[in-house]
């Protein structure tokens, strides 16, 4: 290979091993999000599809010392199943298999994993067991929306609702329309009731994805430097 691959899936068992003896690989980024409905103007892979957008470019900047473990594609929707078409795990699914995918990585040498997340209805249930996953593991263990690294003042100079993330609304919009904009149903913004998302602009989804994985690269850095340690709950006698 010419460049270091980021995505785990895309080695040989020999080239993980390898590269794993070599000290080489320091971290491992876990993207999870969801499937599911996202009005009628967004594809439904679209939490999935921007995390991993995420996730791999914050890997390529930080190329070789970051892979990308891609496992779970859909998250806890239960919200969302009025629409069909969407995929939802129950909690205690979706978190047993998250910790499972933990565990595999650690046990594969990994001592800094970040979960990155890209969809909110899978943010409380993680950090309700996050001190107890911590506790298992003994590692470096970090969970982390990616759009929390991006702030008000960055919502307000991009967009015009000023809200992130918002579901399917201005940001998710803009996301799309800059990373992947075959997923943008444009002509679908005259037709549904919420007219929000059409004032989208693949510019602002440009900025805002820069932003963002400047932000995820650096706080990735930090967990391998050592500068950026997960305190890990006590255990009480």
């Amino acid at each position: 290979m010419s460049q270091r691959e980021v995505l785990l899936g895309k080695l040989t068992r020999r080239e993980f091993r390898e590269r794993m003896a070599a000290g080489e690989l320091r971290a491992c980024v876990i993207p999870v999000a969801a499937v599911e409905q996202h009005l009628e103007h967004l594809a439904m892979e679209h939490d999935w599809r921007s995390v991993n957008h995420i996730a791999q470019l914050v890997a390529e900047r930080l190329r070789p010392r970051v892979i990308v473990a891609q496992g779970i594609m859909a998250g806890i929707s239960e919200h969302h199943m009025k629409h069909p078409g969407t995929l939802s795990l129950r909690p205690g699914s979706f978190l047993a298999v998250l910790y499972d995918q933990i565990d595999s990585m650690a046990r594969a040498g990994f001592k800094n994993i970040l979960v990155l997340n890209g969809h909110g209805g899978n943010t409380a249930p993680c950090r309700g067991v996050w001190g107890q996953f911590q506790q298992l593991t003994e590692i470096n263990l970090h969970f982390l929306p990616y759009w929390e690294v991006l702030t008000v003042d960055d919502a307000a100079t991009h967009l015009r609702t000023k809200v992130i993330p918002g579901h399917a609304q201005e940001f998710e919009s803009a996301f799309a329309l800059a990373a992947f904009p075959e997923n943008v149903r444009t002509q679908m913004w005259t037709d549904q009731e919420d007219k929000a998302p059409s004032i989208a602009t693949s510019d602002a989804g440009t900025a805002l994805i820069e932003l963002t994985v400047e932000r995820v690269a650096r706080y990735v850095e930090e967990m391998i430097d050592g500068r950026h340690v997960a305190a890990v709950p006590p255990f009480h006698p």
